[in-house]
């Protein structure tokens, strides 16, 4: 690992120069065009899995990488855990590959929203503990809390566990087409509770138990709120995230998982899955 130590060594040092991996060079480039300074920049490696063929190795580590970035008269530290795969030969660095998202693949079923109720005018209001939320968020955002199942693509049970700590209801069970909500004693979820776009379209249609409303932008949501992304812009939605902070100019950061990241810039323009079609959905929980 030694090799692969270095390679990450030199591409830090070289932050605002290298173009080795693009997606921590638009982030970095983004940031700058914000107007916010790149105070210090640290990573990590953790190592899972190798295979040895010949004079061939392969590597699959995670990646752990930390921003101390300074925001006019404030500070706040950016991290995520990416996923990644070193092609060495030789002892040397052949092919590098980092996914800093991890999507369904597409001929997968993606479930439409036929068990949105739309039959109640009138959302049912709740209390929503933000501050919970957020606090919850902020505590698993690079852990599995045991007391649920860990998904694959965890994104969205993630969010979904970050809602019902701050007090959302959950309704429906045990029909999985229905409502929002995740049974513990018969290790049984909703398909709005663990789907991206699933969710999305609960959040859009449902007027009782976790309900909500549509903002028209980024900015207008507040820590304890969600964004729902469809990378494509082909109407399939594939991951969320929760507002946990705001940035110097009202924009929100968030917290993930699947790629696991804390106080992310919200437009994921970094992401390996972003493109230019991409489409997002912004949500006000509590109506």
């Amino acid at each position: 690992m030694n090799t692969i130590q270095m390679y990450w060594e030199d591409i830090i040092n070289r932050l605002l120069t290298q173009e080795e991996e693009v997606w921590l060079q638009r982030k970095v480039q983004a940031m700058m065009e914000r107007g916010q300074i790149l105070k210090r920049a640290t990573f990590s490696i953790r190592p899972y899995h190798r295979i040895t063929y010949d004079r061939a190795q392969y590597f699959d580590y995670l990646l752990s990488i930390h921003l101390y970035i300074k925001d006019g008269r404030r500070s706040y530290l950016e991290e995520g855990v990416y996923p990644c795969r070193a092609h060495l030969e030789a002892g040397e660095v052949v092919e590098q590959t980092t996914l800093t998202e991890k999507l369904l693949s597409p001929n997968k079923t993606y479930l439409t929203p036929q068990f949105i109720e739309k039959n109640e005018e009138d959302r049912a209001p709740f209390n929503y503990n933000r501050r919970e939320a957020v606090r919850y968020a902020e505590e698993w955002w690079d852990s599995y809390n045991p007391a649920y199942k860990h998904f694959d693509v965890d994104c969205t049970n993630y969010i979904s566990q970050c809602l019902r700590a701050g007090g959302a209801p959950m309704w429906g069970q045990p029909n999985r087409g229905r409502g929002w909500w995740y049974g513990s004693k018969n290790n049984n979820w909703s398909y709005s509770w663990s789907v991206a776009h699933s969710l999305r379209w609960y959040l859009s249609g449902a007027r009782k138990g976790l309900a909500a409303s549509e903002a028209a932008e980024a900015y207008q949501l507040s820590p304890g709120d969600i964004i729902c992304y469809d990378f494509q812009g082909d109407g399939r939605f594939d991951h969320t995230t929760i507002v946990v902070n705001k940035d110097s100019q009202g924009e929100p950061l968030v917290n993930a998982h699947t790629t696991n990241s804390r106080q992310r810039y919200w437009k994921y323009t970094d992401s390996t899955a972003y493109t230019s079609n991409i489409q997002y959905k912004f949500f006000h929980i509590g109506g």
